[in-house]
C-alpha cells in the first residue's frame, strides 16, 4: 500500500508574524520558514506504518514555490521514499489545494492519503474534508489514533465532548491532531541521503486544475493587544466587575 501524506511550508511557528505596511498579507521576505507542524505528525505516523510493515511506500507532496522543496526533503529525511512538488507562487485556497491533490491521488493510487488538520498559517481546517468529498473517499478527522486492518481502518477522533472511534473503510483520508504522535527528528545521516531520493516536478497546467481564487483579501490587520489584567480586592469586588463591567454574568 502506497501512502500519500500532504505537507505545506509555512511560517516557522518559533516566529513572531509580521504583517505587511500594505496591510496585503504577512511578511515573508526572511522569515524562517518550516514544515506544518501537523503535516510532521502525518509523516511521521505514515513512516511508523512503513516501519510496522504496513505500507510499502510513503510519498510527501507539497503545493508551493520552489523553496517548498526544501519542506519535501525534510519529509523524506523522516523516512519518506520519494516527493512531488507541485510549483505554484500563488497562495491556493484549500478547494483549489484539494482539486490538485485529487489528481495526484488519482495518479499515484495510494491506500490512504494522511494529512494535517490544518495548516498554521490559514488555519483553515477545509482541505481534507474537500479531498475526501472529490475523490468520494471515507474520511476521519481530528484523530489522535489509527489502526490500519486490511480494508478498513480504525481511528479515534478528539470531539467537543470527547472522543470518538470510527471505522473506516479504505482507501480514506484522514487528518491528523497533536496528539497522534511525537515527529522524530531526521538525524544527519537521512538529512543526506535524503538528498539523493527523487522529487517529480509538476505544474498546476500539468493537472489541469482551476486554481483561481473564490475569495478576495481586503486587508490584513494585526489582532488587538491584550489589555492588562486588573487585581481585585475580594470575592464580592470580582462578582461586581463581572456582573456589571464584563457582563458575563
Amino acid at each position: 500500500m502506497k501512502v500519500l501524506v500532504p505537507v505545506k511550508r509555512v511560517i516557522d511557528y518559533n516566529v513572531q508574524v509580521r504583517v505587511k505596511s500594505d496591510q496585503s498579507g504577512v511578511e515573508l521576505t526572511n522569515v524562517k520558514m518550516a514544515m506544518n507542524p501537523f503535516c510532521e505528525i502525518a509523516v511521521e505516523q505514515a513512516v511508523r506504518m512503513k516501519e510496522a510493515g504496513q505500507a510499502e511506500e510513503v510519498i510527501v507532496a507539497s503545493i508551493g514555490p520552489q523553496k517548498a522543496q526544501e519542506t519535501l526533503r525534510t519529509g523524506l529525511a523522516m523516512g519518506a521514499d520519494r516527493g512531488i512538488h507541485i510549483e505554484s507562487e500563488a497562495d491556493l485556497e484549500p478547494l483549489a489545494v484539494a482539486k490538485l491533490l485529487q489528481k495526484v491521488v488519482e495518479k499515484e493510487a495510494p491506500g490512504i492519503v494522511i494529512m494535517g488538520k490544518q495548516a498554521i498559517d490559514g488555519d483553515n481546517n477545509q482541505t481534507g474534508q474537500m479531498l475526501s468529498a472529490l475523490l468520494g473517499w471515507s474520511q476521519g478527522t481530528f484523530i489522535s489514533d489509527l489502526e490500519v486492518s486490511g480494508d478498513s481502518a480504525k481511528v479515534v477522533r478528539e470531539v467537543d465532548g470527547g472522543l470518538e472511534t470510527v471505522e473506516l473503510k479504505m482507501p480514506a483520508v484522514v487528518t491528523v491532531d497533536l496528539r497522534l504522535n511525537e515527529p522524530r527528528f531526521a538525524s544527519l545521516p537521512n538529512i543526506m541521503k535524503a538528498k539523493k531520493k527523487p522529487i517529480d516536478p509538476l505544474s498546476i497546467d500539468d493537472l489541469g486544475v482551476d486554481v483561481a481564487p473564490r475569495l478576495e483579501v481586503v486587508k490584513v490587520t494585526e489582532p488587538e493587544k491584550r489589555k492588562a489584567g486588573e487585581i481585585v480586592g475580594n470575592v464580592s469586588e470580582l462578582v461586581d466587575k463581572l456582573r456589571n463591567e464584563a457582563k458575563v454574568i
